[in-house]
């Protein structure tokens, strides 16, 4: 908050010299003009001409004239001396004294908080295990010093700023008061021409003038003592960590503010530490780098872990992690007191404390047993076990998808473990990489498939092409009900918006009677591909019916099984593919009856290649699909 009001006192500092400049410039060009309009006399003596006669009323008015503007000379003379007095002089004066003087604190407060940034750096460098005494007192007597001298530096460059704001107001009224009245007294001089009431505004002007300068007295000697009892403070608080062997730890915070340092990794094995000021909000950690105007979130801190960590031989770490046991940000702290109180805070925080009615007393009752603050992570249950997956049973009279009344809805925790990383763009998988290298041919590494693959295309009985947009993809724990769908789509829509995420990959989805495969639009080069027999869910968007979306249940190496939910947004109705993918899996199991094969081949209409027709406006679509580009906006 302080930086952030001494910004606002600089800006108005930087906008006041530039208007003291613009201002100067235009006073100086008024006593220029002045100083010009001093008219010679030899202007006005009669030159000898060879026809002179009859000249002689001209010379001798020409002669008072010559008087007359001896007059207009001294009284503009005087004009221009006041000018430069009254009015010239008070805006240099200003410019010169109390814009260079705010110039200068400013510069050697910013040099102060560079040696003190420097000596924390230092500082924070201490080891922890071989502890040199005799280095750390003189380290933390070199960081007293520093922060000594910033406290000074800083009392004196707000003293001035403060100041400043009283002595602008003279410094733009005076110059308008000496113009005011120089050009008053030339016109009263020539011509009385002028009231009294303008003598009494003129004095009441110069009556508020006096009366701020006394306001400057009393302000000047208010912040004088009061910048000489901040000063005589006790040295111990500008020593860090001067309590370590008992500080007075408050471990019932549940919010919690102050300078940190971040690690950061810059390659492999290489990292630094960056000083920063955080400060948490509800139960986020936020970071504010300084000139920000705002801070920016850094962590989510339900449900999370923190503990207390050694690293790079650093004191006073401590790392925070994720609720899935992912290692997250690593932070140091100043003190043992910062250290502590820290870890407590984000351990109160993370159990979420904060959203109770009376968060203090919660905090409280919790750490009366709690000594150390570490929260363990979050256990979620295992996984159920995999039942068979509940189909979608496709209505032929009315061409709609009915689902299976046996899925119950489960809880959100249930189908999606919180805090599951989400994908926005589509990766060929590690596994699958391996298996296209195993054999003897060399893969492809743009992902072609195999001339097998299209010789498989062409002999299947369905194929359809959409249209679609990747929105990205998470891991689930069910495929028992179409719940688990509706969630991912919440979660990947609502991770796009936070993030900011807006622009998504198009490609054709193909679907044939043995498996989805996601087409490039330009290069026909296949994405990637999902054999339909995996996929054990799929369901359209309830409102917006162009968002659709699939899992995908596969069967690892060493024996485990996972399942994945895949979200895409069409051109066309969502229910469409989902009919697609319902007439393909049909296929697959009317395949190993050959009657049922052929009811249903009677029962769709076909191709003249003998494949099967499902939708009418398919020739639309198709005629958009070389229109539309690569990429969209959301």
């Amino acid at each position: 908050m302080t930086r952030s009001l001494l910004s606002v006192f600089e800006e108005d500092a930087g906008t006041l010299t530039e208007y003291t400049n613009q201002l100067l410039q235009a006073m100086q060009r008024v006593y220029g003009a002045q100083v010009i309009f001093h008219l010679p006399n030899v202007f006005f003596y009669f030159q000898h001409f060879a026809l002179g006669k009859g000249d002689e009323e001209v010379i001798s008015t020409l002669h008072y004239f010559s008087k007359v503007v001896d007059e207009l000379n001294i009284l503009h003379s005087e004009l221009a001396k006041q000018l430069a007095d009254t009015m010239v002089l008070p805006i240099i004066q200003f410019r010169e004294k109390d814009l260079t003087e705010v110039s200068t604190l400013k510069d050697l407060f910013g040099l102060a908080s560079n040696e003190h940034d420097v000596s924390m750096a230092k500082y924070s460098r201490l080891p922890k295990r071989k502890e040199n005494e005799k280095l750390k007192a003189e380290v933390a007597k070199e960081v007293a010093n520093a922060r000594r001298k910033q406290h000074l530096s800083s009392l004196q460059y707000y003293c001035a700023l403060n100041a400043l704001q009283y002595r602008k107001r003279v410094a733009m009224m005076e110059p308008m008061l000496g113009y005011t009245r120089g050009q008053i007294n030339f016109f009263k001089k020539g011509a009385e021409m002028f009231s009294k009431r303008m003598d009494s505004f003129l004095s009441s002007v110069s009556d508020m003038v006096q009366s701020i300068q006394g306001e400057l007295d009393a302000e000047a000697e208010k912040m004088r003592v009061s910048q000489q009892d901040l000063i005589a403070v006790n040295e111990s608080v500008y020593t860090p960590d001067s309590d370590v062997t008992s500080p007075a730890i408050n471990r019932n915070l549940i919010q919690k503010a102050g300078y940190l340092n971040l690690r950061n990794k810059t390659g492999l094995v290489t990292t630094t530490w960056e000083r920063l000021y955080f400060f948490t909000q509800g139960g986020n950690l936020m970071c504010q780098p300084r000139g920000a105007v705002a801070g920016g979130l850094i962590q989510d801190l339900d449900n999370c872990s923190v503990m207390a960590v050694d690293c790079e031989d650093r004191r006073y770490c401590f790392q925070i992690t994720t609720p899935t046991g992912k290692a997250g940000i690593t932070l140091q702290a100043e003190s043992k007191k910062e250290y502590e109180e820290w870890i407590c805070a984000i351990n109160n925080i993370s159990r979420q404390i904060y959203l109770t009615d009376n968060p203090e007393a919660a905090a409280i009752k919790l750490n009366q047993t709690a000594l150390q603050a570490v929260t363990p992570i979050t256990s979620f249950g295992k996984k159920h076990e995999v039942h068979h997956p509940s189909q979608n049973v496709r209505n032929m009279e009315n061409d709609k998808i009915i689902p299976s009344e046996s899925a119950g809805i489960q809880d959100s925790t249930q189908l999606i473990a919180p805090g599951t990383p989400i994908q926005f763009d589509i990766v060929l998988p590690a596994t699958e990489f391996l298996d296209q290298n195993r054999g003897g041919r060399r893969a492809n590494p743009f992902g072609e498939s195999e001339d097998s693959s299209k010789d498989e295309e062409e002999d299947s009985l369905l194929q359809q092409m959409f249209v679609v947009r990747f929105l990205g993809s998470m891991a689930v724990q069910s495929d028992e009900t179409s719940e688990v769908i509706y969630e991912a789509m919440r979660q990947v829509l609502a991770a796009r918006a936070i993030h900011n995420i807006f622009r998504m990959t198009e490609s054709h989805l193909m679907v044939t009677s043995k498996n989805l495969r996601l087409i490039d639009p330009q290069t026909q080069v296949t994405r990637t591909s999902f054999e339909l027999a995996t996929v054990t869910q799929f369901a359209a968007h309830q409102d917006n019916r162009r968002l659709i979306g699939f899992v995908v249940h596969l069967s690892e190496t060493l024996g485990e099984e996972s399942m994945s939910a895949y979200i895409f947004e069409s051109n066309t109705e969502g229910e469409k593919i989902c009919y697609a993918i319902s007439l393909g899996k049909e296929i697959i199991e009317a395949q190993k009856d050959p009657e049922a094969l052929a009811q249903l081949m009677k029962s769709v209409p076909l191709t003249n290649d003998g494949k099967f027709m499902l939708l009418n406006d398919q020739s639309e679509e198709d005629g958009t699909i070389h229109e539309e580009g690569e990429e969209s906006e959301a």
